[in-house]
């Protein structure tokens, strides 16, 4: 799987992608993650420029289609030398509060699906409608909130895909959907003492009876 993101702050960015999980990920390339700054992009590179006020008056101001037509354009040319049964499993999508929501299904759907997605993270009020159209993109929301950008929802999508990329967590038992699990996990010591008050792990969790302990899980949800 290949994530492409284009955003104007990709040192945020990679901090995240580059540690732990996703960080092994890259390096036994089960995964690639690259970056496209729509400033790379801009015409004449004057002041670097990437937004203006939006048509119809308003506050805030609106990114330009362009710069970032063109990272996208670079992203998918990058697809060019792959095998031709594979060059259509690119999905782009653009991080919005006002899009389809994310979950669990979706993010499955993505790491079966595709081989390339490209993530759109918008800043200041949004991107050109445009972009959009021309793009035939899909609109993705995280959440019912607004951030200031779209670089958490895109790092939360590349996270949550990645975890069903054969290889990446290493163990198919590490995926939690796929195993019982529960809200109450423990290790040790059996037996914490915090401020003189004792705080011991319920006793079927090393009974060794399996069945007991997949049952006890299962009822604590």
């Amino acid at each position: 799987m290949h994530f492409h993101i284009v955003t104007l702050f990709k040192e945020a960015c990679e901090a995240y992608t580059n540690a732990s999980m996703l960080g092994r990920a890259q390096e036994n390339k089960k995964i690639d993650v690259s970056y496209y700054n729509p400033r790379d992009f801009v015409e004449g590179k004057v002041h670097l420029k990437v937004d203006d006020s939006p048509y119809g008056g308003g506050p805030g101001m609106v990114m330009y289609a362009e710069p970032i037509l063109l990272a996208v354009e670079k992203a998918l040319s990058k697809n060019e030398g792959k095998k031709s049964e594979k060059k259509d499993r690119v999905k782009i999508l653009i991080m919005s509060p006002r899009g389809k929501t994310f979950d669990q299904t979706y993010a499955k759907k993505l790491a079966k699906s595709y081989t390339d997605v490209v993530l759109i993270a918008g800043r200041y009020e949004g991107i050109d409608a445009r972009v959009k159209k021309i793009l035939k993109a899909e609109e993705v929301s995280t959440g019912p909130y607004v951030l200031t950008g779209g670089e958490l929802p895109a790092l939360t999508i590349v996270d949550a895909v990645s975890r069903h990329i054969p290889g990446v967590l290493g163990k198919s038992e590490s995926i939690e959907e796929t195993r019982i699990s529960s809200g109450e996990m423990y290790t040790r010591p059996e037996t914490l003492v915090w401020k003189g008050k004792k705080y011991k792990v319920p006793k079927v969790l090393y009974s060794g009876n399996h069945k007991l302990i997949d049952e006890w899980r299962l009822k604590k949800g």
